[in-house]
């Protein structure tokens, strides 16, 4: 039976499905099709594959969601081959790139590259592709995986049907990569039976594809090597040396390599495949009541049709509209036509200009121990909800400009400071003086919620003076 490694990259921001996703919280962490996250949800389609063997995935992320992937790949249970940190972004190509460096010692392997927020409904389809591309693979290929379209979408690449394989039925010569087509091109590639979407997914050994890579893109190749060769483990986390993954060009796979190769193959298939790309993506791939609405959270909608409607926070009302996007999150409503929907990245970028922090992080923020969440704030003063989980603990750390008073709301609080340790339990509090060295840390088998009070000249989250850290945060 063929073997194959994932290798799910996960980076990206997700800009256009703002303000549900942002920098800190892209849409792969996101639960935005079902209750898992679209990261959990790729991993979960490998995981009934029977055609062949599975092996454990390396996925490929920014130092900033780090931990959140951990979390959730220890929601399913998932031990990862590798969890490689990009010290930044710089495309497919590269990251692809350090996943097949860490295979040196499988030069056989063959690596199926997948993004980690595409939706894909027909999973034994899915299979069956892969099935057919591994027989391409094995035998040297840079196999992609074209979608056939059903509507003329100008917003992805597409990929010209060529010869037949004669290696592999099912699988075809690449005739050419076409850029995102105007609008009456795309209707006529609908036309046509030899125009497929660009899904983004590939299949190869990874030594056939650093040779290449090598062959088109040598700066590319020696760079990420050389990154690789100097990385270094950070708890559970492979971290790739900096200076050279940042001396790499930017690129993506299809640039760099598959339009220029002559290995290029594709397996054409109908497995229900979106990238979500966008609000009404999201739309397209969801159950939709008999109005042609889809809806999620605490809503009301009367005389509503063909609209999404997600409420994150609090009740949305909705009343004799048609065609729009109300997307609700505590901080930030988002009102649009579906049509304009591409038009939400402006909004990012205007938010980016004014230095404002919606586009970066939601009120409620994320951290290995926990999340913290902002509830008030004004002249001197911050109030935060504090979540940490069982067994986990915040720096040993010092403020230079505010004090803090904790209120246990419920669970158990082992809250020390200076030379002070004690358990704090359910309406009980602990105050923390400016200066003072603290830390808390949840001793029980529950969840501890507490309530924080700041008080202060400067209360910005980068006036901590870090001394010990479980997390290797500095």
């Amino acid at each position: 039976m063929t073997s194959i490694i994932p290798v799910v990259l996960s980076g990206g921001s997700g800009t256009r499905l703002w303000p549900l996703s942002r920098a800190l919280l892209p849409k792969q962490l996101l639960p935005l099709v079902s209750e898992k996250s679209m990261l959990q949800e790729t991993l979960a389609r490998l995981s009934s594959w029977t055609a062949v063997e599975v092996l454990s995935p390396i996925i490929v992320c920014g130092n900033d969601h780090r931990f959140l992937v951990a979390e959730q790949l220890r929601e399913m249970d998932i031990k990862p081959r590798s969890i490689m940190l990009e010290p930044v972004g710089r495309n497919t190509a590269p990251a692809i790139a350090a996943a097949a460096n860490s295979l040196s010692d499988m030069n056989g392997a063959l690596i199926l590259v997948l993004p980690a927020d595409h939706v894909i409904r027909d999973i034994n389809a899915f299979e069956a592709a892969v099935k057919t591309a591994a027989i391409a693979a094995e035998a040297g290929r840079l196999v992609t995986f074209g979608i056939r379209p059903d509507s003329p979408e100008t917003g992805y690449g597409y990929i010209k049907l060529g010869d037949t394989l004669s290696l592999a039925d099912g699988c075809f010569e690449v005739g050419e990569f076409v850029e995102k087509p105007d609008l009456a091109t795309a209707k006529s590639y609908l036309e046509s039976d030899d125009y497929f979407w660009n899904s983004g997914m590939f299949l190869f050994k990874a030594a056939v594809y650093l040779d290449e890579l090598k062959k088109f893109k040598p700066e590319i190749a020696e760079q990420v090597r050389l990154s690789f060769d100097g990385s270094y483990k950070d708890l559970d986390f492979c971290r790739l040396e900096e200076n050279s993954f940042a001396a790499s060009p930017s690129d993506s796979i299809d640039y760099a390599v598959m339009e220029q190769t002559t290995l290029a193959a594709m397996v054409p298939v109908n497995m229900g495949w979106n990238d979500v790309g966008s609000w009404t993506a999201l739309w397209d791939v969801q159950s939709k009541d008999a109005d042609g609405n889809v809806v999620r959270g605490d809503t009301y909608i009367h005389d509503v049709s063909n609209s999404l409607i997600r409420s994150e926070s609090r009740l949305v009302a909705v009343v004799g509209v048609e065609n729009l996007l109300v997307i609700e999150t505590s901080d930030a409503v988002l009102v649009t036509h579906k049509d304009r929907a591409q038009d939400v990245k402006k909004i990012v970028d205007h938010l980016k200009s004014e230095k404002r922090k919606e586009h970066e992080v939601h009120a409620r923020a994320y951290r290995p121990w926990g999340w913290y969440e902002g509830i008030d704030a004004g002249e001197r003063f911050q109030v935060k909800r504090i979540m940490v989980k069982p067994g986990e603990k915040l720096s040993l750390q010092m403020h230079h400009h505010r004090a803090e008073h904790w209120v246990v709301v419920s669970g158990s609080a082992m809250i020390t400071v200076d030379d002070k340790t004690n358990l704090f339990s359910e309406n009980e509090s602990a105050y923390i003086p400016i200066g003072s060295t603290h830390r808390l840390e949840n001793p029980g088998k529950l969840p501890l919620h507490l309530i924080e009070v700041q008080s202060g000249s400067y209360l910005g989250e980068d006036d901590i003076v870090r001394f010990n850290d479980s997390y290797g945060r500095t």
